[in-house]
């Protein structure tokens, strides 16, 4: 009998699934990414340091991304949209919790713990839903999901200000936990893969073929085995540094903007502007990557290595323009990087391992998150002066850029090798004349 495998539907209700994944990111990520209009809010109201306060932002990066393990595998165990939804219930509890304002460790309980749990279990079942969804068309519709988190960081950057002046901190954490109850809508739309392959195959043919059809049930649990390959690891070290790197700024540049003197609605506005940048750097690296001009490691290596060089730069800033011209580049840069480096998890490890692989790239990388708020917060304690923590975020990411480049060389070895034993050489010999051709014939797998 002849094995039928339905591949990834490349379309159809696979745009349904981006929509969906489009606003759980936006919901999630463009919250995330604005912590930093409470930092000084927090800061002023319990009088504790930077550093201090640092912690519960960076309670809830850690928390992302700790979770991504146990979201990857309850999503192996039962689906992409019951995770959602019980991400959404948690991201909901956290901020509304943490608008009771009792003291800072209920901060990192609420707005760290939870929030961060709830952010995970709707982040990554998202991600693995339009991975598994498409295949041509991969980079593109991941970067189109993911620029949700821009357009909605470009709306609620103003309007989280608004909120935080109109209602105070504690009414505007209220009122995102009442937007984040969404992700449950979100979490709703997203029909398992796995029943739509079923439905459209029961329709073709016989119900024995179409359980050949399907992936095997055994098959579809978390692999830890995988962190058996040198190129995972090679890109966990990269997650890591990276994400040291990449959380530090958005947390930094409203307090560094401060700083120089740019108050009212203006830090917020720079975010919006960033967010935008951000947004064209996705959809400009998704149609990139599309087109195949280069490996998707190389262009990450080429706009990770130029992000850590603009952050680098960004101290130097002395106004409002200059600060605005660097974080236009660094929202670019960033947008780039966040369009490829979660895709490129497939060229390492496959399809069939990509929802464990994603969850354990994030469980490490939050060893990154946890880490490098904090430094740069100490840093900032130790200097008075917030650009220390752009040197560290810049250091970081060039570093980070060093491994991606050996994680690329050892898959191009990797492929060169498979494609070598796909092939044996036959020869065939001449008795009379001696003479011996050499015919490459593709091996039988």
């Amino acid at each position: 009998m002849k094995s039928r495998r339905v591949g990834p539907p490349d379309g159809g209700y696979g745009w349904v699934v981006v929509a969906s994944a489009f606003f759980a990111m936006g919901l999630t990520g463009a919250v995330l990414k604005n912590f930093g209009l409470f930092f000084l809010e927090i800061q002023s109201h319990f009088g504790v340091l930077t550093s201090t306060t640092s912690w519960v932002s960076s309670t809830t990066i850690a928390m992302f991304h700790i979770g991504a393990p146990a979201a990857s595998a309850l999503t192996l165990r039962f689906s992409q949209r019951v995770v959602i939804v019980v991400g959404g219930v948690l991201c909901t509890l956290g901020m509304s919790l943490a608008s009771l304002d009792i003291n800072l460790p209920w901060l990192y309980l609420t707005m760290g713990v939870l929030e961060g749990t709830g952010i995970s279990f709707s982040w990554v079942p998202a991600i693995s839903m339009v991975n598994h969804y498409f295949s041509r068309w991969r980079p593109i519709a991941y970067a189109i999901a993911s620029s949700g988190e821009c357009v909605l960081a470009i709306v609620f950057s103003p309007l989280l200000k608004w909120l935080i002046e109109k209602y105070s901190w504690q009414g505007a954490l209220l009122i995102i936990g009442g937007l984040q109850f969404n992700l449950c809508v979100c979490g709703a739309l997203m029909r398992p893969l796995e029943a739509t392959r079923a439905s459209q195959t029961n329709l073709k043919e016989s119900a024995e073929d179409s359980a050949a059809a399907l992936p095997p049930k055994k098959k579809a649990v978390f692999r830890c085995s995988l962190l058996k390959k040198p190129e995972l690891l090679l890109y966990i070290l990269f997650a890591i540094f990276a994400a040291a790197g990449f959380f530090i700024p958005t947390l930094f540049l409203v307090p560094f903007a401060n700083s120089l003197g740019i108050d009212k609605y203006w830090p917020a506005f720079i975010l919006s502007v960033m967010a935008v940048a951000d947004l064209v750097g996705r959809l400009f690296c998704g149609w990139l990557a599309n087109m195949r001009l280069l490996r998707n490691l190389q262009l990450l290596t080429m706009v990770t290595m130029l992000q850590g060089v603009v952050l680098l730069l960004l101290p130097i800033s002395h106004d409002y323009w200059s600060v605005l011209v660097f974080a236009l580049l660094y929202g670019f840069l960033f947008g780039c990087m966040v369009a490829i480096h979660v895709t490129s998890i497939v060229d390492i490890v496959s399809l069939e391992g990509f929802d464990s692989g994603l969850g354990l790239f994030m469980l490490f990388r939050s060893i990154g998150g946890f880490i490098g708020p904090p430094a740069g917060g100490w840093l900032v304690d130790q200097t008075n002066n917030f650009g220390a923590a752009f040197y560290l975020s810049g250091v970081c990411l060039v570093t980070s850029a060093v491994f991606v480049v050996l994680v690329d060389r050892l898959v191009q070895r990797r492929k060169s090798v498979e494609a070598a034993g796909h092939q044996t050489i036959h020869y065939e010999g001449d008795g009379d004349t001696g003479k011996i051709e050499g015919l490459i014939v593709a091996q039988e797998s």
